[in-house]
């Protein structure tokens, strides 16, 4: 049985939209701060767009988190994306 006193911080923090209910759990501070600001600027991105363009960009993440292989390619030597 270890008396060591384990060093000071924390292991994970989760993140819970109020907005709209997603969740992200982050291990680091770093990843917590990053997941925040990436969630608000979608937010922000969201709320600037046109009911026509919320539901285009909506049918294309739909199609590529249904196909992983698309999210995970990589572009082709010389592709300018």
């Amino acid at each position: 049985m270890s008396t060591t006193t384990p060093a000071c911080g924390w292991d994970q923090a989760v993140f819970r939209c109020g907005r709209c209910g997603a969740q992200h759990t982050a291990t680091t501070e770093d990843g917590y701060l990053k997941a925040v600001g990436v969630h608000g600027d979608a937010h922000a991105v969201w709320d600037r767009l046109n009911p026509i363009e919320r539901d285009g960009i909506t049918s294309i993440l739909r199609t590529i988190l249904a196909a992983p292989e698309l999210a995970d390619r990589q572009p082709a030597e010389g592709d300018s994306r």
